[in-house]
């Protein structure tokens, strides 16, 4: 598989190659920051099949956090691209939003982060959910 992406405003653009590692919901706090509140859906890539195509994104990490994760966001136009996962160096976290082609993304295959969910968030019936990531 091939995916490309990018920004809202289009300075930051991206290619990731190769199947999927997860396609997920993400009801981390930090996430809700992120999308207004809502989940975050989300596709894993294998860090070595992503590339920027163009542009210089920002890196933001919590540097009072005990595992910091690296956020990556176009300096213009503010968009989430991305995800660096502290501990998980094999791979990025891509926005779906971000997609030139969000259909790709199909459905969630599990959920993260539950013991941060909101009373309004919903998850797909039937998919494995994790309180933390990936306990």
């Amino acid at each position: 598989m091939s995916v490309t992406g990018r920004c809202y405003c289009g300075e930051i653009s991206y290619q990731a190659e190769g199947e999927p590692l997860m396609r997920a919901q993400c009801h981390c706090r930090e996430c809700q920051y992120i999308s207004g509140g809502m989940p975050n859906v989300i596709m894993g890539f294998a860090a070595d099949g992503f590339a920027y195509t163009s542009g210089q994104v920002k890196v933001h990490k919590r540097e009072h956090a005990e595992t910091p994760a690296h956020r990556e966001f176009c300096p213009s136009c503010g968009t989430h691209i991305l995800t660096r996962p502290a501990g998980l160096d094999h791979m990025v976290i891509i926005k779906v939003g971000t997609l030139d082609d969000p259909d790709l993304f199909g459905q969630a295959e599990l959920a993260l982060q539950l013991a941060d969910k909101q009373s309004f968030h919903s998850v797909p019936e039937g998919i494995p959910a994790f309180q933390r990531w990936m306990e």
